[in-house]
C-alpha cells in the first residue's frame, strides 16, 4: 500500500488539514444525516449494558439470550475521563478514543494489547511474551484507571495481559491529564468502564477455537436478585488456554467478575464488585532475541525462535475489590465515594540470554537464569461531589474531591548457578539449559508510594456557543524504601492546571483548545547527590470536532504539541554509582480520526497520527517510536443478505530503528498488518464468526529500541 504522505513540513500548518478534514464532513451533514435517518441504522443506541455475544474465530457460537438487547456502535456519545463531567466527545476540549463493546467483539480484541494496537495515536511495544510498552504523542502510557479512579502503574509496562471481556468499553485520553490523574506522563490515560448489572435478566455464551489450538470459553449474564429489582448482580467468566506460534510457549488465563448494585433508597446506591484474574504461562521468554551479530549485520531468525528453557514459567494472579457509594443529593448534585483495594502477585522461574552471537561459530550467547517473586498492593479512596450551578443568568457544571492513594512492593530476585555459561548454536533456543539451584545470590525491593490529592473542575457557560473549561489540581507525592540497593525516596508537591475552550461553530462541528499538565516524581540522583526534581509535562492542542448524524458519527482534527521535561537519564558513574541527569523532549504532531456509522449497516473507525520529536538543543529523539501510525477498523452488513457482516482492520506504521553504537543501526521498516471479519447471524441467538488475522503473513519486529532493556532485542510478530 501506499505511504500517507505526512512528512515533517506538512507539521508547520497541521490545522489546516484538521480544518478542512471537518469543515469539510459539517458542510454536508445535515443532507447527510436526513438520508442516513431516512434509511434507519442499528448504531443509534447508545452503549448501555451489552448482553450481545462476543464473536468466536472459527466456531459455532451457543449463544442462550433471555432477553437482550443488541448494541452495534462503534462510537460513545459522552465520557467523563477527561474532566470527571459527562460531557460529549465534541464538548470535550481534549483527544478522546473510545473502543466499544462492539468493537471488541468484532475483532476479537480480547486483551488491552489488542485494543491499544487499533488505536489512534497508540503504539504497543511487546518486549516479550509477558511484558508490554504503550506509548502515545512519543512517551510511554503508564496511566490506568478504572470508572475514573487509578494510579500510574509501578513499573513502567504492564505485566501479563488485561483481558477486556469486563468492560462495556475502553476511553484513551491522549495528552496529559492532570486533573483526573495526578502524576504520570503526557502520553494518555487509558480509562476501563466495567460492564454493570441491569435488572433486565440476560445472558450470553461464546466459545472459540483459534490457531495453536487456541481456546476461549466466555461467559455473562446479568439479572435481579430480589423481586422488586433493587438489588441486581452480574458475573463474567472467561478461561482461555493454548500453544503459541513461539516454541514451548503455552499461556493460560482465567478471569472471574462479579459485581452487585443495591438501591438503598430513592437515592442512594451501593455498587460493590470483585475481580479474580490468574496468569499460568509455560515457556515463556525474559527479554527476547538479540538484534545483531558481532559482525554487525541483523539476525533473522524464524518467528518460531524462543528464548526460555523447558522449566520456564511466569504465574501472575490478580485480586481487586472495589466498592462505589453513590448519593442523589437534590437539585442536579451527586456525591460518589470508590474505595478500590488491589493486589498483584506474581512467581516466575526465567531464563534470560545475553551477549552478541557470532554469525559462523553461533557462540556468543550467554545464560542468566533467574527465580522472581513480587507482592504489589494498591489502597485508593475516592470522593467527588458534581452538579451545576447558575451564574449570570446561565447553568454551568462543577466537580470538586479528594483522592487519597497507597502503594506498596515487595519483590524478590534468586539468581541461578549457571549465570554467564555459554550457550553454543541450538542449545540458546532449544530449551535444553537444565534447572539449576537459584542460591548464587539474592536481591529484592521493598518500598512503598503515597499519593495525596484534591481537584475542582468547573465548565462555565460564557454563551450559547462558547464554553470554558477550568480545572486545577494538586498533589502531593511520598515515598520510601529501596530497589535493589537504590534508595526509592521522594517527595514532591505540585499544583496542575486544567484548561480548555469550545466554540459552536454550527450545530454540529465546534473549535477547540486546551492546554493542559501533569508531573511526576523522581527517585534518581545527580552528580551531587540530590534527587532530580520531578518530571514535568504539558499539552498544548488546537483543533475540530464535529458530531454528525444524531451523534452517530464522531468525527476530529487536532494538533499538538507535548513536552516533558526533567527525565532521568544516565550520565555516568561515580564511585561505582550510576548518576542521572534531566533531558527534556517534546513532541509536535496532528491526529484525525472518524468513529461510529458511515451509512446504513457500514461501522468504522480509523485515525491517522504524524508526529515529529526532538530533545534538546533540537536533536531528533526516539527514532524507535514510528512517526506516523494509521489504524482502521470497519465492517458492513450486506443490504441484500443482512444476517452477513464482513469487515477488516489495517494497521500501519511509519519506519522506526535504534541506534546500537559501534556504528550499527537496526532498522524496522514500515509495514502494514490487515486483519478480515465475517460474521453470520442466523437468529437472535445464535451466530458463527471467523476472524483471520495478518492475512498477509507479515513478518515485523514488535519492538525496535534499547532503552527498555540490558539488552537490545527483538521480538518478532505471529504468523497468519
Amino acid at each position: 500500500m501506499s505511504r500517507p504522505c505526512f512528512k515533517r513540513p506538512f507539521l508547520k500548518h497541521p490545522l489546516l488539514l484538521a480544518l478542512a478534514y471537518a469543515g469539510l464532513a459539517s458542510a454536508h451533514a445535515d443532507e447527510a444525516g436526513n438520508a442516513l435517518d431516512a434509511a434507519g441504522t442499528s448504531a443509534d443506541a447508545e452503549q448501555t449494558q451489552s448482553t450481545r455475544p462476543a464473536p468466536p474465530v472459527g466456531a459455532v457460537m451457543p449463544v442462550v439470550t433471555v432477553t437482550a438487547a443488541a448494541v452495534d456502535a462503534y462510537s460513545a456519545r459522552s465520557s467523563k475521563s477527561a474532566s470527571r463531567l459527562d460531557l460529549t466527545l465534541r464538548e470535550t476540549p481534549q483527544s478522546v478514543s473510545v473502543v466499544t463493546r462492539a468493537l471488541m467483539d468484532d475483532f476479537q480484541l480480547t486483551s488491552i494489547n489488542d485494543v491499544l494496537a487499533s488505536t489512534t495515536g497508540v503504539t504497543v511495544e511487546k518486549v516479550e511474551t509477558s511484558r508490554t510498552y504503550f506509548t502515545a504523542r512519543g512517551f510511554d502510557i503508564v496511566n490506568f484507571q478504572y470508572d475514573g479512579v487509578g494510579l500510574p502503574q509501578v513499573f513502567g509496562n504492564l505485566q501479563g495481559d488485561i483481558d477486556t471481556a469486563l468492560y462495556e468499553r475502553i476511553d484513551i485520553v491522549r495528552g496529559a491529564n492532570g486533573l483526573m490523574t495526578s502524576t504520570g506522563n503526557p502520553s494518555a490515560t487509558v480509562n476501563f468502564i466495567r460492564k454493570r448489572p441491569s435488572a433486565q435478566t440476560a445472558a450470553s455464551a461464546s466459545v472459540t477455537l483459534g490457531s495453536w489450538n487456541t481456546r476461549r470459553v466466555e461467559g455473562d449474564v446479568t439479572a435481579k436478585l430480589n423481586e422488586t429489582g433493587s438489588v441486581t448482580g452480574r458475573a463474567v467468566l472467561v478461561h482461555q488456554d493454548g500453544a503459541s506460534y513461539l516454541d514451548r510457549y503455552e499461556p493460560k488465563r482465567d478471569v472471574a467478575y462479579a459485581v452487585v448494585d443495591a438501591r438503598l433508597g430513592d437515592a442512594t446506591v451501593l455498587t460493590v464488585g470483585h475481580t479474580y484474574e490468574s496468569g499460568r504461562s509455560k515457556g515463556v521468554m525474559w527479554g527476547a532475541l538479540p538484534l545483531y551479530y558481532t559482525d554487525g549485520t541483523p539476525t533473522d531468525y524464524p518467528r518460531s525462535t524462543n528464548t526460555a528453557a523447558d522449566w520456564s514459567r511466569w504465574d501472575t494472579t490478580n485480586h481487586s475489590t472495589f466498592a462505589e457509594l453513590s448519593h442523589n443529593l437534590g437539585q442536579g448534585w451527586r456525591v460518589l465515594a470508590t474505595a478500590n483495594y488491589l493486589t498483584e502477585k506474581s512467581d516466575s522461574t526465567l531464563q534470560y540470554l545475553y551477549g552478541t552471537p557470532d554469525r559462523t561459530t553461533g557462540l556468543g550467547l550467554l545464560a542468566y537464569p533467574s527465580k522472581y517473586a513480587s507482592d504489589h498492593t494498591q489502597s485508593l479512596f475516592d470522593v467527588s461531589v458534581d452538579g451545576k450551578f447558575a451564574l449570570g443568568g446561565r447553568e454551568h457544571d462543577l466537580s470538586f474531591g479528594y483522592n487519597w492513594s497507597k502503594s506498596r512492593l515487595v519483590d524478590q530476585s534468586l539468581y541461578g548457578r549457571g549465570i554467564g555459561d555459554s550457550l553454543p548454536g541450538n542449545t540458546a533456543f532449544d530449551g535444553s539449559f537444565p534447572l539449576p539451584p537459584f542460591d548464587a545470590a539474592i536481591d529484592g525491593s521493598r518500598y512503598e508510594d503515597r499519593r495525596n490529592t484534591v481537584f475542582a473542575a468547573a465548565r462555565f457557560n460564557l454563551a450559547d456557543d462558547w464554553k470554558l473549561l477550568a480545572g486545577v489540581n494538586r498533589t502531593r507525592a511520598r515515598g520510601n524504601g529501596l530497589a535493589y540497593g537504590v534508595s526509592r525516596a521522594k517527595s514532591a508537591t505540585k499544583t496542575t492546571p486544567y484548561v480548555g475552550v469550545v466554540y459552536d461553530i454550527n450545530r454540529s462541528l465546534s473549535a477547540y483548545a486546551s492546554h493542559t499538565q501533569i508531573f511526576n516524581p523522581q527517585t534518581e540522583t545527580d552528580a551531587s547527590g540530590a534527587t532530580l526534581d520531578p518530571i514535568e509535562g504539558k499539552t498544548t492542542e488546537a483543533g475540530l470536532k464535529s458530531a454528525l448524524f444524531d451523534g452517530r458519527l464522531n468525527l476530529s482534527g487536532a494538533v499538538f504539541k507535548t513536552r516533558q521535561d526533567n527525565t532521568a537519564e544516565t550520565a555516568g558513574f561515580v564511585g561505582g554509582k550510576t548518576i542521572y541527569r534531566g533531558a527534556d523532549a517534546e513532541s509536535q504532531g496532528v491526529e484525525l480520526e472518524a468513529s461510529g456509522v458511515l451509512a446504513r449497516g457500514w461501522q468504522a473507525t480509523a485515525g491517522v497520527t504524524s508526529l515529529y520529536i526532538h530533545g534538546d538543543q533540537g536533536a531528533k529523539a526516539k527514532p524507535y517510536i514510528p512517526r506516523t501510525t494509521l489504524r482502521v477498523n470497519t465492517t458492513y452488513a450486506l443490504p441484500g443478505l443482512p444476517a452477513l457482516k464482513v469487515g477488516s482492520s489495517m494497521r500501519w506504521q511509519s519506519k522506526s530503528s535504534v541506534d546500537q553504537g559501534g556504528g550499527i543501526t537496526t532498522r524496522q521498516s514500515s509495514y502494514a498488518v490487515l486483519g478480515l471479519m465475517a460474521r453470520y447471524q442466523f437468529d437472535r441467538h445464535l451466530s458463527l464468526a471467523v476472524n483471520l488475522n495478518n492475512v498477509t503473513d507479515k513478518k515485523y519486529l514488535t519492538v525496535c529500541t534499547g532503552p527498555r532493556d540490558t539488552m537490545l532485542h527483538r521480538a518478532t510478530a505471529a504468523p497468519r
